[in-house]
């Protein structure tokens, strides 16, 4: 475990804390595998376009009669559409060897074309597959922009969860410091004989509520360092603490518009559609209509043809005649088309399902943008009005304790003003917190971290 540490106290800003988790975090590495997945998966579509070279011997000896030796080897080179070039070398000889499979001495050479003229023509399962393929490197992209987003957004809201009990624990820490100051001056009036007893009696009551709180608000603080810890991680996978004199910037609400590249704006097609998952679903939608375009092909009858042209000297061209050759036409056609014209069907109620996730998805992405926006719009609102608040507060409460001193005022009025200061203050800390995590979940629909 390393630790996070400065000599002083020292500010950990969200900008710092946002490379931190972008470079080091190891979910974030393994979303980025989901593109390592797609460009394998692309590699592994585009083999089945490689060359090959087959080679078949089978030879039979019995009782010293060679019943057979045949050798047969070819090279093939798939096209994108349904033709195949092939060259090929035969060489057979033996005693009982089917006649049809004789060659010269030195061997019969080849050289055609196979090819589909109906089914598997425009497109087969060769072809969408690697169209597909292609289509899934872009789909794991935004996967990977949806991984990120969403680590990123917890890391951050965390962040703003540390702050915002910092700030709590920073209210508390004073308000016992003040509670003290008015414990030791009420004891010692009363010790000067201005005060009554009772008011020692309150103050320590005062005192020791202050203290509670302050207990409870370095619980949840202390808590919250762990937890931000979670995201905290340096190179070799190694994590990191935060150390006692580390704070998150106080300052960050008028840094976040700058650090998320986030406002509020307005609502337009751009954001809906640049969305990882509305990229996504749009990929996956072109994956369907490329299963759909196979599926279409598949009612179409099978007509494989090929023409081999055969010469024994390979090194002569001109030997190469269409007098010499070998062809070949295999066709066959379901009567009923049940099975391809069910797989029509299915791929059709496919891209249908998934037009209508599209639609739900936009509507709700921007419904969601909406919303967001008015809550950043009434958070600002009730953020003014809480700071408004609080001012006033604390001009109350120093009159009181101006009335107090002169002897005129009382110490359960002051506690009483002053307790409705703390939560005057609380409330603005956490609307200042709901202002933060908005601006970042509407950074998190609009844009990419």
């Amino acid at each position: 475990m390393n630790f996070l540490h400065a000599q002083t106290d020292s500010i950990l800003s969200l900008q710092e804390y946002l490379g931190y988790v972008k470079k080091y975090h190891p979910i974030v590495k393994q979303a980025r595998l989901t593109v390592a997945q797609g460009e394998a998966k692309l590699l592994k579509a585009r083999g089945s376009f490689d060359p090959k070279i087959e080679v078949d011997y089978d030879r039979k000896k019995f009782k010293n009669t060679e019943y057979y030796d045949k050798l047969n080897t070819s090279f093939k080179i798939p096209t994108w559409y349904g033709i195949e070039l092939k060259a090929n070398y035969e060489r057979n000889d033996g005693t009982y060897l089917n006649p049809e499979f004789t060659t010269p001495t030195d061997g019969l050479y080849s050289a055609g074309v196979s090819l589909s003229l109906a089914k598997g023509l425009l497109t087969n399962r060769r072809m969408a597959t690697l169209k597909q393929a292609k289509l899934y490197t872009q789909i794991s992209n935004a996967q990977q922009q949806l991984l990120i987003n969403d680590i990123l957004y917890d890391a951050i809201d965390t962040y703003f969860l540390w702050l915002k009990n910092h700030q709590e624990l920073k209210v508390y820490t004073d308000y016992k410091s003040n509670a003290k100051i008015r414990l030791q001056n009420v004891i010692k009036s009363f010790k000067a004989g201005d005060k009554a007893e009772v008011d020692t009696l309150e103050a320590n009551i005062n005192y020791k509520n202050r203290l509670l709180d302050l207990e409870k608000a370095k619980i949840s603080f202390i808590k919250s360092i762990f937890e931000i810890s979670n995201y905290l991680w340096l190179e070799n996978n190694l994590p990191i603490e935060l150390n006692d004199n580390i704070f998150p910037d106080d300052d960050t609400l008028n840094t976040i518009d700058v650090v998320l590249n986030s406002s509020i704006l307005n609502v337009n097609e751009d954001f809906i559609e640049n969305h990882p998952k509305v990229k996504m679903l749009e990929l996956k939608k072109q994956q369907l209509n490329v299963e759909r375009k196979l599926k279409l092909n598949n009612l179409l009858p099978k007509i494989d043809a090929q023409y081999n042209f055969l010469t024994s000297d390979y090194d002569n061209l001109r030997s190469l005649s269409t007098s010499n050759y070998k062809a070949g036409v295999n066709i066959s056609f379901p009567i009923f088309l049940r099975k391809e014209r069910g797989d029509l069907k299915l791929a059709k109620l496919k891209l249908q399902d998934i037009d209508f996730d599209l639609s739900a998805t936009k509507v709700s992405l921007q419904n969601k943008i909406r919303a967001t926006q008015q809550q950043i719009q009434s958070y600002l609102t009730q953020n003014s009005i809480t700071s408004n608040l609080v001012n006033d507060y604390k001009k109350l409460v120093n009159a009181e304790q101006r009335k107090f001193d002169l002897g005129e005022g009382s110490l359960f009025l002051i506690n009483y003003r002053e307790a409705k200061l703390i939560e005057t203050e609380l409330k603005s800390i956490q609307t200042v917190n709901k202002i933060l995590t908005s601006k970042a979940t509407l950074t998190k629909y609009i844009v990419n971290f």
